[in-house]
């Protein structure tokens, strides 16, 4: 971590005027290296010329689904890595490998955007809005490192009236620095604070700021935030597999990571669309050895403001990561992103699940849609439903139907979860 922070303290010393020979550079290299070190990369461009940017072909979560172990490059194994699981809130579940230093520096851009703010993981006390597992040892192990850092969970998986009171008064109890946790869930936490007209700070002074993450955070939400928490609202955009992405500056810009990451904005030819323009999104991670994430496309849509540089690009307007609310007979209400806990649990490296979508029908009634190599079979839909129980309740009807692909939206993006409900 030393290391890692120097380095990232150098990057940023680097003056606006040879930023972007850093940049060119720095991906060039990456795209060089798995070139000669990476046998799925090298098979994956093919004859495609790597002369010029932009005829590098445009890498998808579909391109890595194979097992892991035929995308490591030469050199790394598994057990050298960090390894980790996406959410597959875009139909497309992965597991990805990062070699140690990457993932060092990853952390070193989290630590210094939080430090932005002032927030100091080692001594700030944070109200984490997330999920948990649910099983013995792994919820213990998530215990154990809340303690270890200075955090205080709020599990997402039921969000009732009754369990929303409960977070409610432990705010009354605890001074918290900030608040950290997925945007659906700090939401209903604030309609519920509007409904007893009681705003947050007024019985947790303590309270300074509120990071939102892992979906999209709408204006009139932010508003509503800002209202009832009474603190400032923070952003940050992200991808497990590749880095922090984007994060809000005291001046209320979204900043993109311009020191570890390459993000470009293209147009439906995958070629760049001029700043303020929409496109999709992008991405290059410059220091991941371990395998290759080149002209990686995310599965978002958005705009860079025609302010950006290549050291300074801000993220204007970001579309996509949007998930529904599931409401269950018990009058439990979950987030779409509960589903993430739920395909984490039964997806394993052999990549037989490509994409899935989850969709409500009834109270009861949900219907599970993926496309695969072969069907499941009956102990996987069992494990499924296990897991589902666990993690929202029992008595849920489950139905499961493979196709050969999934309807997507007019950007070509699917959302895991679906609710077919009546509001």
């Amino acid at each position: 971590m030393k290391e890692a922070k120097e380095h990232l303290a150098k990057i940023q010393a680097i003056p606006e005027s040879e930023y972007e020979e850093y940049i060119k550079k720095q991906r060039l290299e990456i795209v060089d290296y798995h070139l000669k070190n990476n046998l799925f990369y090298k098979n994956f461009i093919e004859n495609a010329s790597v002369e010029n940017w932009e005829d590098i072909p445009i890498l998808t979560k579909k391109d890595l689904q194979i097992p892991l172990q035929e995308r490591l490059s030469k050199g790394f194994k598994i057990k050298d890595c960090y390894i980790n699981k996406t959410s597959g809130s875009s139909g497309h579940p992965l597991i990805f490998a990062k070699d140690k230093y990457c993932h060092a520096m990853t952390w070193a851009e989290i630590i210094n955007r939080f430090g932005w703010f002032g927030i100091d993981f080692n001594s700030s006390y944070q109200a984490r809005f997330y999920g948990i597992p649910l099983d013995f040892i792994g919820n213990k192990k998530e215990r154990i490192k809340d303690w270890l850092s200075r955090r205080f969970r709020f599990p997402i998986f039921d969000l009732s009236e009754a369990k929303l009171e409960a977070y409610f008064k432990i705010f009354q109890q605890k001074k918290f620095y900030y608040i950290n946790g997925y945007t659906s869930s700090i939401v209903l936490f604030a309609k519920y604070l509007k409904s007893k007209n009681v705003v947050l700070t007024s019985v947790c002074p303590s309270l300074k700021y509120c990071v939102v993450t892992s979906e999209m955070l709408f204006e009139k939400d932010k508003i509503l935030l800002e209202k009832w928490l009474e603190v400032p609202i923070i952003n940050e955009y992200g991808a497990a597999e590749l880095d922090l992405i984007a994060f809000t500056n005291p001046h209320d810009e979204l900043i993109v990571n311009s020191e570890t990451l390459f993000v470009e904005i293209l147009d439906e030819t995958n070629q760049p669309v001029s700043n303020g323009k929409t496109g999709k999104i992008v991405i290059t991670s410059l220091y991941n050895k371990a395998q290759p994430f080149i002209r990686y496309e995310i599965g978002d849509i958005g705009i860079l403001s025609e302010k950006s540089t290549f050291k300074t690009p801000v993220l204007e307007k970001l579309i996509g990561r949007t998930n529904d609310i599931a409401k269950l007979p018990s009058g439990k209400i979950v987030p779409g992103l509960t589903f993430y806990y739920v395909t984490k649990s039964v997806i394993e490296d052999d990549e037989n699940v490509k994409e899935f979508i989850i969709e409500q029908h009834e109270l009861t009634d949900f219907h599970v849609i993926y496309v695969s190599e072969r069907e499941l079979n009956s102990e996987e839909i069992s494990k499924i439903k296990k897991a589902l129980s666990n993690y929202l309740e029992g008595n849920l009807n489950l139905t499961f139907e493979r196709v050969e692909v999934l309807n997507r939206n007019k950007r070509g993006k699917l959302k895991q979860f679906v609710s077919k409900l009546e509001s």
